[in-house]
């Protein structure tokens, strides 16, 4: 049964992918976003890529299911709607990308995701207004959807540049949490798909992914009730500081 859902771990491999799913459902709760860019950098230290990646598909799918229908059925369509652009972009592109997960090396997309994350994040902590005018939203919604595809087949990750266009937008604390959800479920369900078909989820791989299921979605109703009592302006410096933090570790972990 240990081997069923382990993913061939040891005992001691399996225990900390608990923890460390645990914590990354928590901070997703809490701020809406990141439990995938913190698992694929604390999995880089102990698993091995294809698991890394493949663990990540289930608890994202299931976390992201709860934060989209959160407010209720209603508004996740109206969400999906408005983002529509962003979101086609994204499915379309994961599913170009993710035949090519194991062919790119991890240090090379840490490091083109990592950077231009943590520099966008602290030019906004530091009071730099990067507002996407009206004008170009359109091509912004198209563009970052692209990159977060790309992205997104090949690591698993695709929720910054989504985090990019709604702090530029100035959109406020439930509209972000929303749209992350919705964006982030429907991407979920095009990784999934996509791995289905290049084998990188598999009986195996999917039981260990089921197993961490459970402490993501323990960690993210603990993080709810954070979430519930940050006001707007304490949300979005939290937003932009975490966001800081990821980037930096993905390039740490892209130079170590």
């Amino acid at each position: 049964m240990f081997d069923l859902v382990s993913g061939g771990l040891s005992g001691q491999a399996f225990a900390a992918a608990l923890a460390v799913t645990l914590f990354a459902g928590f901070v997703k709760g809490a701020v809406g976003f990141a439990m995938p860019m913190i698992l694929v950098s604390a999995f880089a230290v102990f698993l091995p890529q294809h698991l890394a990646l493949a663990g990540l598909i289930l608890p994202t799918l299931a976390t992201n299911l709860s934060q989209a229908f959160r407010q209720g059925v209603g508004p996740a369509v109206e969400t999906a709607r408005t983002y529509r652009r962003f979101l086609l972009a994204t499915v379309v592109f994961i599913a170009v990308s993710a035949p090519f997960a194991e062919a790119i090396p991890r240090w090379l997309y840490l490091l083109m995701l990592g950077v231009p994350i943590s520099a966008f994040a602290a030019l906004q902590l530091a009071g730099r207004s990067l507002a996407i005018p009206v004008r170009n939203r359109v091509w912004a919604e198209w563009g970052l959807g692209v990159i977060g595809g790309l992205y997104g087949g090949v690591s698993g990750i695709w929720g910054p540049p989504l985090l990019v266009l709604l702090l530029s937008t100035g959109a406020d604390k439930l509209t972000m949490i929303r749209a992350q959800g919705v964006v982030f479920l429907i991407g979920a369900v095009a990784l999934l798909v996509s791995h289905l078909g290049t084998g990188v989820a598999n009986g195996a791989s999917l039981g260990f992914s089921a197993a961490l299921s459970v402490p993501a979605l323990v960690g993210l109703y603990a993080g709810y009730w954070v979430q519930d009592r940050l006001d707007q302006a304490r949300f979005r410096r939290w937003t932009q500081a975490l966001l800081v933090v990821t980037g930096l570790n993905m390039v740490r972990l892209a130079l170590g």
